[in-house]
């Protein structure tokens, strides 16, 4: 077993939230050593969009115009429809920031090995297919990780001032400190299959939530070359209670009445595969003495729409803030680092609360479609839902009740 010298930042996981980390932490002057158990590029299960918020984060470390290249599809308005197949469409050109790409779709094997392949460029140090399978601590304090080396089959240890777990819902980190928690509550099970062909396919993704899928919601989500990402996303805590058979709810949607037309001349290219998603609907402890959790290991997923990228990016941003400044006082104890969990729900706990309450209507087909409805027909409401889901009301209001009535009763 080889021990190997000390660096500022170990990241475990090399996907998005620890690319954007090591990036980051190149910006701050850290040390890093950058882990992921695989060899990129490798598939990960995921709807493959990209929100405005990653574009944020994508536009300040200047890698907007290169993913912009990337082979996928640029999204420019959402649409929803209803049990009823009632339709609300959102367009999200209307908001401030003209002529740029609200989001897009690209494969995650595109995507993440982008992102890593400027992470190693910067990255002290960067080892693939490295599996952690401890975490070292002294006195109650995490110091490094200890893993197995498949290049070389060797066992290493590796030293570090702060931790930061981006190794995604099952995280090693979360798991070896007692932060790990399977709430079926707080836990969204999905499929995702590509296919080929799909009729009516546009820079839109679609969020479908129909009585072959509620209280889950089928997406269709476009991609390069007319290849779409399909799949279904459903509360563990449902599937459970009616032992819902996943694959089936996604094999009756594409071939109900609705949607079997636009599937007809499609070719499924893959079989469906699941993954988990630990929602933001509840604040999980995200750090500790000596490290810090991000993206799905923090359980930061949209718990509306099922998006975790923004907010997995998002995360690597304050977090290596948070890094450089404990390191910088010599003191990386849980106190300092929770300067961290402070200011990242501080950021983002208004955007929770409000998708949380949108998951909560998707429970009832009859608030669905009357929601659903109203947002269609009524200026106002499709307003404060486009607002919302383009960050543009202010997190006060998301956050006074009397923001929901008017939702509700204009």
């Amino acid at each position: 077993m080889s021990v190997n010298s000390e660096f500022d930042l170990i990241i475990v996981g090399a996907g998005p939230s620890g690319s954007t980390a090591a990036l980051y932490a190149k910006k701050h002057g850290l040390k890093t050593l950058l882990l992921d158990k695989q060899k990129f590029p490798r598939d990960k299960i995921c709807g493959d969009a990209l929100s405005g918020k990653s574009v944020g984060i994508l536009r300040d470390l200047e890698l907007l115009d290169e993913v912009q290249k990337l082979p996928g599809a640029f999204i420019q308005s959402v649409t929803f429809s209803s049990p009823n197949h009632e339709i609300f469409n959102i367009d999200l050109k209307q908001t401030s920031l003209k002529n740029v790409p609200k989001g897009f779709v690209i494969r995650r094997e595109i995507f993440d090995d982008f992102m890593f392949s400027k992470a190693k460029q910067v990255a002290d140090t960067t080892i693939e297919n490295f599996t952690v399978v401890d975490i070292l601590t002294e006195n109650g304090t995490v110091t490094g990780v200890k893993g197995k080396n498949h290049i070389n089959d060797e066992i290493e240890e590796f030293k570090g001032k702060i931790v930061l777990g981006a190794d995604g819902y099952n995280s090693i980190v979360a798991r070896t400190m007692g932060l790990y928690e399977h709430d079926p509550k707080h836990w969204v099970v999905a499929l995702r299959c590509y296919y080929k062909d799909v009729k009516g396919l546009t820079d839109q993704i679609e969020l479908h939530y129909v009585d072959e899928v509620v209280p889950g919601y089928f997406w269709i989500f476009p991609l390069e070359e007319n290849y779409a990402n399909v799949g279904i996303g459903m509360l563990h805590q449902y599937i459970k209670q009616n032992k819902v058979d996943l694959k089936t709810a996604l094999d009756k949607a594409i071939n109900s009445p609705f949607f079997k037309e636009r599937f007809a001349d499609s070719t499924v290219v893959e079989k469906p595969t699941g993954w988990n998603l630990p929602v933001g609907s509840k604040k999980r402890k995200n750090y500790g003495n000596g490290f810090m959790l991000l993206g799905d290991a923090a359980g930061l997923i949209d718990p509306f729409t099922g998006e975790g990228i923004g907010n997995a990016m998002y995360s690597a941003r304050i977090a290596v803030e948070t890094a450089k400044e404990a390191i910088a006082n010599n003191d990386v104890n849980e106190t300092s680092l929770a300067h961290y969990f402070n200011r990242l729900w501080n950021d983002i706990g208004n955007e929770m609360k409000v998708s949380h309450k949108l998951q909560k209507i998707g429970k009832y087909r009859f608030l669905l479609n009357f929601v659903i409805k109203k947002a269609a027909r009524n200026k106002i409401v499709s307003d404060i839902i486009a607002g919302m889901l383009a960050n543009e009301i202010p997190r006060k209001q998301l956050a006074n009740p009397l923001f929901y009535l008017k939702l509700l009763f204009n």
